[in-house]
């Protein structure tokens, strides 16, 4: 079987090709390999309320596309002292429109130390939500979810990761996601849990 990656993080093809190694006769391919430029059609994909509803909506756009199985995620930080924020906004959370990568990373994180900078340690708590989805061609789809509890500090450690992971504390490892080896981060993070879920359902485990 072959499986679409559809995801234009680089941080993410990464961790999804760890995640999806151990699936037998499994062909993993990003949409760089496939050719597929971006476009912007892709950013009016995440429009809904739920992880589950825009992995979705990626998942079923590049199976369209390509005409294959394609699996994409939607996952984002929710810190309980902004009601949940940035939540499904985690990616353009910042008011900057002209930003991408790993300068859009920075600009978000910025932005949540900013509205942050006044609760107190005990209030920072916060949660990684993930929500994979595969949709194949013929109309076929599933979706798991995964979550990983933590705190949000009040300045970036380690330099692994992506995204919010250097200011995302968990206390029983005594690290950020940032600083954990990536096999310890695939083994507890949101995004390990909900990917291995697919994993299992794709090998017929589950």
């Amino acid at each position: 079987m072959r499986l679409v990656v559809a995801t234009r993080n680089a941080g993410k093809v990464r961790e999804l090709h760890r995640l999806l190694a151990a699936v037998p006769g499994l062909d993993i391919v990003g949409l760089a390999e496939l050719g597929i430029p971006e476009s912007p059609e892709e950013d009016a994909l995440e429009v809904f309320d739920t992880f589950e509803e825009n992995a979705l909506a990626k998942a079923r756009y590049f199976a369209r596309m390509t005409g294959e199985a394609a699996l994409a995620d939607d996952s984002g930080i929710c810190v309980d002292a902004l009601n949940g924020a940035p939540g499904v906004r985690s990616r353009r959370f910042a008011p900057v429109d002209d930003v991408r990568g790993e300068l859009q990373d920075d600009a978000n994180n910025r932005h949540l130390l900013h509205l942050l900078a006044d609760v107190d340690d005990p209030r920072r708590t916060a949660r990684y939500v993930c929500a994979a989805a595969v949709a194949w061609p013929d109309g076929r789809e599933m979706v798991r979810t995964g979550a990983c509890e933590g705190v949000v500090l009040r300045a970036a450690r380690g330099e692994g990761g992506f995204g919010y992971d250097p200011l995302f504390h968990l206390p029983e490892e005594g690290m950020t996601f940032g600083e954990l080896p990536a096999s310890r981060k695939d083994e507890i993070s949101h995004r390990g849990i909900a990917v291995r879920a697919i994993a299992a359902a794709l090998d017929g485990r589950t």
